[in-house]
């Protein structure tokens, strides 16, 4: 019987990797489809047969299209270049090299086309003024429509139908409109509920609530946008900034935290028993790097699946609410010294901001030093998501009994992509930052004022989507274990002390006159 290989390709996108071989029955007209290794295992027992032959006429049109991390890693830069450019033609004529006249940089054009709702008691419409009474909602409906932009930029790239993503784009983005409005309530904000909470939530009570319609569920682009809000994201990594600190930040970020990962992992497979090793790996980088980014990064390096990443990303977001609230008084009950406590708080709460508030809590300089060390814990994403691909494609995905590509082809193929973009934003907005006074306040005022607030719109409509793909009853038999959570607590647990002994030794006592204002 003959076989023809009609049509082969190799895509990406989401957690699995889909390798698939469209094969045609000469004899019987019919169509297969073969999935992951046994489409390897096809086309490779194909390629080598005497002389495959397609029917004449029975090529089928294939839409160029790019992979999902090039898309991201394209637009995410795409955007960084054009804020830097439009930022850049509006630079102020009066003293554009002072710090005290621009203290958060360059004012840039950009920012009055995106925001987010305010603060807000009583009303949410009291979300559309900003503290001043000026209107924010054109700024907040632009916000959305980059989300749209983006989305369908997305799919046109990866060749997919644009106008088709029109509704699901607006409905997601609709949907993280309302998620910042929830996390903007102001008894929720004093304590710091962020918005991937309330993401996470509206997307998992439509989806296991009231169900997700076709039409959505098809144009879904969570991965991607949270991948291309990840290169944006690289711009904010400043290694001039991140070298402020010196050795001891270095030291308490870049030593504790692949001991707590490698600890957690390993307490997760062989104590815990988990069976799923993707799911001790995005537990144990969520907690021990910074938290929803570093899960996301691993999470493609090892397929993680979507349910994963949102157990992962929901225990995260639980623990970060009761540290930030519960880890200053606890410093201040120890006596422990704020610039130690600073540096505590930044190698332990996952994320950013949660650090941020939990800092200036201690005092400026505290906050100044908490900050830092998360920073330099986020330039960690690259090195971590490299190292995860290199272990799943040599040892947790071999398998003896099969033909294997080379261990660096392997690893490149499982790599996630977008990281490199993340680190060309991180090094270019670093060398300018480094040029001159004027440059760097170009860069602060371009972080500030556009790329940070669209980088938040990006995640916050990625964690919806992700909310809308998690079926929560996939999730039920691991819940009811409980094991992932004795996971994340055993695992924070070691990750507070050892940080604790780390702070103390390097800014407590090694390096203390270095880092004291």
């Amino acid at each position: 019987m003959k076989r023809n290989l009609f049509f082969a390709d190799s895509r990406a996108g989401g957690r699995h990797e889909s390798r698939f071989a469209v094969l045609r029955d000469a004899s019987l007209a019919k169509v297969r489809v073969l999935p992951s290794r046994a489409a390897d295992k096809t086309i490779r027992s194909l390629a080598s047969s005497p002389s495959p032959s397609l029917p004449e006429g029975s090529n089928i049109p294939v839409r160029p299209h790019l992979h999902e991390d090039t898309a991201a890693t394209a637009i995410g830069l795409a955007i960084v270049a054009l804020a830097l450019a439009v930022t850049w033609t509006a630079r102020p004529e009066n003293e554009p090299a002072s710090r005290a006249v621009h203290p958060k940089g360059w004012p840039t054009p950009l920012a009055a086309t995106i925001d987010k709702p305010q603060t807000w008691a009583d009303s949410p419409l009291e979300s559309l003024r900003d503290k001043k009474g000026r209107s924010v909602a054109p700024a907040v409906l632009m916000g959305m429509g980059w989300v749209v932009a983006v989305t369908l930029a997305g799919a046109a790239l990866a060749g997919q139908p644009v106008l088709r993503g029109v509704p699901a784009a607006g409905t997601v983005a609709a949907l993280a409109c309302a998620a910042y409005l929830l996390a903007s309530q102001k008894v929720i904000h004093y304590y710091n509920l962020e918005y991937p909470l309330w993401a996470l939530a509206v997307g998992l009570s439509i989806a296991n609530l009231a169900g997700v319609p076709p039409w959505l569920g098809r144009g879904l682009a969570g991965e991607f946008l949270i991948k291309t809000g990840l290169v944006v994201f690289g711009a904010e990594v400043l290694f001039s900034r991140l070298l402020d600190l010196g050795q001891p930040g270095v030291m308490t970020a870049w030593i504790v935290t692949p001991i707590v990962l490698l600890a957690t992992y390993w307490a997760g497979v062989h104590l815990l028993k988990i069976p799923s090793r993707s799911l001790c790996m995005v537990v144990s980088a969520d907690m021990s790097v910074c938290g929803v980014s570093a899960a996301i990064a691993t999470g493609a390096a090892c397929r993680a699946k979507k349910e994963e990443l949102s157990l992962a990303i929901g225990l995260s977001l639980l623990f970060t609410v009761l540290m930030m609230v519960g880890m200053p008084p606890v410093i201040r009950w120890l006596g422990l010294d704020p610039i130690v406590g600073g540096a505590w708080l930044g190698g332990t709460i996952d994320a950013t901001g949660a650090v941020v508030a939990a800092g200036e809590a201690l005092g400026k300089e505290a906050g100044e030093v908490a900050a830092t060390v998360k920073m330099i814990q986020n330039s960690m994403i690259g090195v971590i998501a490299f190292a995860v691909a290199v272990y799943w494609a040599g040892w947790v995905d071999r398998r003896p009994d099969e033909v294997q590509a080379s261990l660096a082809a392997e690893v490149w193929r499982r790599f996630p992509k977008f990281i490199l973009g993340f680190l060309v934003a991180s090094i270019l907005c670093s060398w300018l930052f480094s040029l001159s006074p004027e440059a760097a306040l170009l860069v602060d005022g371009t972080l500030t004022g556009f790329t940070s607030r669209l980088r938040g719109w990006l995640f916050c409509a990625g964690f919806v989507c992700m909310g809308l793909q998690t079926n929560c009853r996939e999730l039920a038999p691991v819940l009811a274990s409980g094991r992932p959570r004795v996971l994340y607590i055993g695992g924070q647990l070691l990750n507070l002390a050892l940080t604790l002994a780390m702070a103390s030794l390097t800014f407590g006592w090694l390096f203390r006159n270095a880092v004291e204002p």
